[in-house]
Formats: C-alpha cells, sequence, structure tokens
C-alpha cells in the first residue's frame, strides 16, 4: 500500500543490531499492547565519558517499526547521551530517506525510547507522554500532551496528520473533534488560522484505485490470508491462531497450545491487527473469541 524507500527496505529484511546488548547498563522500554508496537532499547554506555559504545533493539512492529529501530542504534553508536538526546524522531525518518506519513509515529517511538534509556541510565524516572495529560484518543491512548508536542514539533496542520504522527484518531474517530481543538489551539500559537481542509504536511503515495466496497467474504478472506502469515511462526513455538468469526469489521480469533493464556498472546493479537489494517486499509477490530458478544453464539446456533 505504502512506497518504502530502499533504506527501510533494507533496515527491514537486515536490520542492524538486532538484539540485546550484553552487559547493557541502559534500557528504555517503549510501545503499547493496543496499538500493535513496542519496541525495547538496550545501550552499553561508558561510565567515564558517557559515550554510547554499543545500542541493540528488540522490536515487536511492523516493517517500519523494525526500520526505524535499527536506524537509530546506528545513529547514535559513538554519540555521547547528551548528543543523542539531540536525535529528533525527523532525523530517524530522513536517515531513513523518509517513511510513509501513515508510519511516522515509529520514528516517534525510537525518540521515547531513547529518552527512556538515558533516564534509565541516570536513574530518574522517564515518562512517556501518553500518560500526562488529559486523554484524547482512548483506542490508542494519546494525550492532549503528545499531540501537542507532536503537532509544533512537526508542524502538522490537519488531523490526518495527527493520525499519521501519534496514532490518535485512527480508530472509532471520536476524538476528532478534541484533536481539531489542539491542532487550532497551537497552530493559533504559531500565528496560524486552522484550516480543517488543508492538504496534509506529506501526501501519502499514490494508491492503486478503489475497486468498490470490500464485500464481507472478501474481508474475511483476506483476514485469512493475514492470520495464515500468522501461524508457522507462531507454531514453531508450540501455539496457533485460528480464525472464528468475522462480525463487521471485528475478527474474533482463538490462541491455542504454547500461545493459549501466554502473556505474548494480546501482543500477537494486537499485532495481527495491525497488519490488517496495513493490508486493507481499513480498521479492522481483532479480539478474543472468549470476547465474542452472546448475540453472535446465539446467531451461530440458529444456523446449525
Amino acid at each position: 500500500m505504502w512506497d518504502y524507500s530502499e533504506k527501510v527496505k533494507d533496515h527491514f529484511f537486515n536490520p542492524k543490531n538486532a538484539g540485546a546488548v550484553p552487559d547493557a547498563n541502559a534500557i528504555g522500554e517503549v510501545g503499547s499492547i493496543s496499538c500493535g508496537d513496542a519496541l525495547r532499547l538496550t545501550l552499553k554506555v561508558n561510565e567515564d565519558t558517557e559515550v554510547i559504545e554499543d545500542a541493540g533493539f528488540q522490536t515487536f512492529g511492523c516493517g517500519s517499526a523494525i526500520a526505524s529501530s535499527s536506524v537509530l542504534t546506528e545513529i547514535i553508536k559513538g554519540m555521547t547521551l547528551d548528543e543523542a538526546l539531540k536525535v529528533t524522531n525527523q532525523d530517524i525518518a530522513a536517515e531513513l530517506d523518509g517513511l510513509p506519513p501513515e508510519k511516522m509515529h515509529c520514528s516517534v517511538m525510537g525518540r521515547e525510547a531513547l529518552q527512556a534509556a538515558v533516564a534509565n541510565y541516570r536513574g530518574e524516572e522517564w515518562k512517556d507522554d501518553h500518560e500526562e495529560g488529559a486523554l484524547i484518543c482512548k483506542c490508542f491512548g494519546i494525550d492532549a500532551a503528545m499531540i501537542e508536542e507532536m503537532v509544533w514539533a512537526n508542524k502538522l496542520r490537519t488531523v490526518e496528520d495527527v493520525t499519521n504522527f501519534t496514532k490518535a484518531g485512527g480508530g472509532c474517530a471520536s476524538c476528532h473533534e478534541d484533536i481539531e481543538g489542539i491542532l487550532e489551539k497551537v497552530l493559533k500559537e504559531r500565528g496560524e488560522s486552522f484550516d480543517p481542509n488543508a492538504a496534509p504536511v506529506a501526501k501519502p503515495a499514490p494508491v492503486v484505485a478503489e475497486k468498490g466496497p470490500m464485500t464481507n467474504l472478501q474481508r474475511i478472506k483476506k483476514i485469512e490470508e493475514v492470520i495464515m502469515s500468522f501461524r508457522p511462526q507462531l507454531m514453531a513455538d508450540g501455539g496457533d491462531v485460528e480464525l472464528v468469526e468475522v462480525v463487521d469489521k471485528t475478527a474474533y480469533v482463538n490462541m491455542t497450545g504454547a500461545c493459549n493464556g501466554c502473556q505474548m498472546s494480546a501482543m500477537t493479537i494486537a499485532g495481527i491487527q495491525q497488519r490488517l489494517i496495513e493490508v486493507m486499509g481499513e480498521f479492522i477490530k481483532v479480539v478474543p473469541a472468549s470476547q465474542m458478544p452472546k448475540l453472535v453464539n446465539i446467531q451461530e446456533a440458529g444456523h446449525a
């Protein structure tokens, strides 16, 4: 769906510094299970000079998340901690020759992981922006402070921009009015006027022309294809996942074998959801079958 640069592809297929750094003395962990991305950054810092001698990452997420994490470790190795803290999400994206607008939040996650790791090394308490201020987007847990910072730092102008950089507003869309309020406030402080019809700061890459609304049967087939792509890795670890039912744009799945009750099962489900959104170009919710409404079960019994 998106046009990735050769650097993004290279860092995805051949990630640099993947894995944890032995004897790391700085660790930063960020991410949200609900949005399907998580990053653990480990650093080996010279205690005399505060130079980052080695860096490694462990990422759960899409190709852009892996590429952003990989290039971040390459950027900061050899820097002092103070120099590394000056690295912005724009620097990460620029080093990759750009990211699709819809994937800019991956570079933001890398920046936050770096801040968390430096705070960890210095014995400080680091709190991400998702935990401060009024909660704006309940779907992805994004608050006003996070949105304001991204609007300022990246000169965002539209709700679409905010969604691309933070994921806020990418779910049920009920927070769009609140996001517009933040945009209006920040743009006014910048001496600009908010225009709800303004073009986004970066237009998405062209996509294949629409062929009309997706039928429920087509949607089910696409969902099954994505779930099948996850099964080999899960089965190698003694687990599995199966599609139970699709109701509108909600897919109910069962985690079986070693995945049943596993602490990582929620992240696996979130990863499936993220992949579905990317592949299908629409919001698809993935939920454990145990949470399937009773009405669905009654309907199934009626068809039996």
